[in-house]
């Protein structure tokens, strides 16, 4: 079972680094709005997964509620500042919007 948690970690540890790759605007970018937006859409799809699973784990499902409120603000950021960076993110993301 340990061993298992361990793997899962590091698949989503390279997960998560190839994202950031993917999404940065320069070499050393790790936490513009883009790859905020694009880590949280992971996260969510992960626990929503988890939460259909388990669905009496209520701890997460507030932790998903907040993590869907901060994307959502962060679009709305985002929208606000540079519209044709969101709209391709957004179909980038397979988000609807």
């Amino acid at each position: 079972m340990a061993k298992k948690a361990s793997e899962d970690s590091a698949k989503s540890a390279a997960t998560k680094v190839d994202l950031i790759k993917k999404y940065q605007s320069h070499q050393s970018d790790t936490g513009s709005t883009e790859v905020q937006i694009a880590v949280l859409t992971k996260k969510v799809s992960d626990l929503t997964r988890h939460l259909q699973e388990h669905k009496k784990d209520f701890d997460s499902r507030r932790g998903l509620l907040m993590m869907v409120g901060k994307r959502r603000r962060l679009l709305n950021y985002l929208k606000k500042t540079d519209s044709e960076k969101y709209t391709k993110l957004i179909a980038d993301l397979g988000l609807r919007k």
